[in-house]
């Protein structure tokens, strides 16, 4: 038997050995290259961009153009370049990783742009912006509507049993004086002008679901409370059954907001801002018995409402564990003695889960920050190319819909990870437009027709090979 046994694992052995691998020597591996060769621009079908053919399959199953034409169906001028086409250009435009308008001038004769367009050559930066300048408010909330439209359709085909809609206001500064803005708070950028729109975004997908336009100099509360409650009938409405749930920061902290919120069943959390209330300090100093969370939270809870306020709600008290700053020149002993202190903060919420989850749950808001700074870098969410109102709203618009197609192309291409987390976290793990830009769509590529037939030729690598064959085979299916 032992034999036998040998005599097997030998052949097993020999069966599944590794070819051996074989040593390159310099020779094969080193060359010079002295010579600097000469340049020519010639005219010929040459494209920078060959995984552009992912974005038109896509576009052409969404019917993209077709209907951003009856966005602007209300405005009686017809140019040669329709208002459409100067929309969907900006959407490439910023696809591609370019933030001003001028830069178009780079990729005018790209053959693949021509095609994904429908044209024989691009309009002017004058034309664009001419076009840009005769948008109105209709033409500006039939794009809005569009724009929601497609995120919509896209929630439905995932069919969630709960949707998290996070609001918050994102300063978009500008060193010029554009139309409707204001000097506001800015960090970043003291004394410069700029915007303050309002966004709603989807946890799940993260992507931008709605704008509220308004100038640089308003608190984010302003205008709120219309504008949730239009976001939160326009779910409801297309996508009934669905669990809707909220997270906002405590500039949303006032009465009508959270009644309103509320009112309309939806299960929210909101950060309390303890400035305003002296009621909940003493609330806290008065707690002798913390419910521990983990090692670091621990929490109390009560039903309170404000003085002014006509109902209670249940506001759940927290505190975490932090180290305390050393002052002072530190021991320079094996043991350094380490001091805590607790940050403390409290959510109000509708949610009847444990307290735990409805900690998580809103801690997991903090996501709607990576998505802003995906959309500002990507595709140039706040970037404000013109001096008129209505050309900057387009343009912001545009680069919500270019960041939203290119989650809604990683959600049909491949399968949602796990779905039921406290934090509600994005159901897939979306590449960056930027990673997807520099691995697949910055191809070089011809365009021939060999025996007649029309045919993109690139360079053999085998990693874009895989990925751009997979996105086609996807979109293909699916239209």
């Amino acid at each position: 038997m032992n034999k036998g046994y040998n005599e097997f694992a030998k052949q097993k052995k020999t069966l599944f050995r590794r070819p051996p691998q074989v040593k390159s020597s310099k020779a094969q591996i080193h060359t010079k290259f002295h010579k600097i060769p000469e340049i020519k621009f010639e005219d010929q079908q040459l494209t920078s961009f060959s995984g552009l053919l992912i974005f038109q399959l896509f576009f052409k199953r969404i019917e993209l153009k077709d209907k951003l034409k009856k966005c602007f169906s209300n405005l009686k001028v017809s140019p040669i370049f329709g208002h459409h086409l100067v929309v969907l250009l900006l959407i490439i435009h910023l696809i591609l990783g370019f933030r001003r308008l001028r830069e178009i001038d780079y990729y005018r004769d790209d053959p693949l742009v021509l095609r994904l367009m429908g044209l024989k050559k691009l309009p002017d930066v004058s034309t664009i912006s001419r076009s840009l300048s005769q948008m109105d408010t209709q033409s500006i909330a039939n794009l809005r509507r569009l724009s929601r439209l497609f995120v919509i359709n896209g929630l439905q085909r995932e069919s969630f049993g709960r949707l998290t809609l996070d609001f918050d206001g994102s300063v978009l500064s500008t060193k010029g004086h554009a139309e409707g803005s204001a000097v506001g708070f800015n960090k970043v950028k003291k004394g410069a002008r700029s915007y303050y729109p309002l966004f709603c975004t989807i946890a799940q997908t993260g992507q931008f679901l709605d704008m509220y336009h308004r100038p640089g100099n308003v608190h984010d509360s302003n205008g709120a409370a219309d504008f949730m409650l239009r976001c939160f009938k326009k779910v409801k409405s297309q996508l009934p059954g669905t669990i809707i749930e909220s997270r906002m920061d405590s500039a949303f902290f006032n009465e009508e907001i959270i009644s309103l919120v509320s009112e309309n069943h939806v299960k929210f959390t909101a950060s309390v801002p303890f400035v305003k209330f002296a009621e909940l300090k003493k609330k806290i100093e008065e707690c002798g018995a913390w419910n521990e969370i983990n090692k670091k939270w621990s929490y109390f809870e009560t039903q309170w409402k404000p003085k002014s306020w006509n109902t209670e709600f249940r506001f759940v008290f927290t505190r975490k564990k932090v180290k305390q700053q050393q002052k002072g020149p530190l021991q320079l002993d094996l043991f350094i003695p380490l001091d805590l202190e607790y940050d403390y903060k409290v959510i109000v919420t509708n949610k009847t889960d444990a307290a735990k989850a409805v900690v998580l749950f809103h801690n997991g808001r903090g996501s709607q920050e990576s998505i802003f700074g995906d959309a500002k870098t990507d595709t140039a969410l706040g970037v404000i190319p013109c001096k008129r109102l209505a050309s900057n709203q387009v343009f912001t618009i545009a680069s919500m819909m270019a960041h939203n197609f290119s989650r809604e192309m990683q959600m049909v291409a491949h399968p949602a990870a796990s779905r039921a987390k406290h934090k509600r976290p994005a159901a897939w793990k979306f590449k960056k437009l930027d990673t997807i830009r520099h691995q697949i769509i910055q191809r070089a590529g011809r365009l021939i027709r060999p025996q007649g037939k029309l045919t993109l030729t690139m360079s053999l690598n085998q990693a874009v090979k895989k990925d751009l064959l997979h996105f086609m085979d996807v979109l293909q299916k699916a239209a």
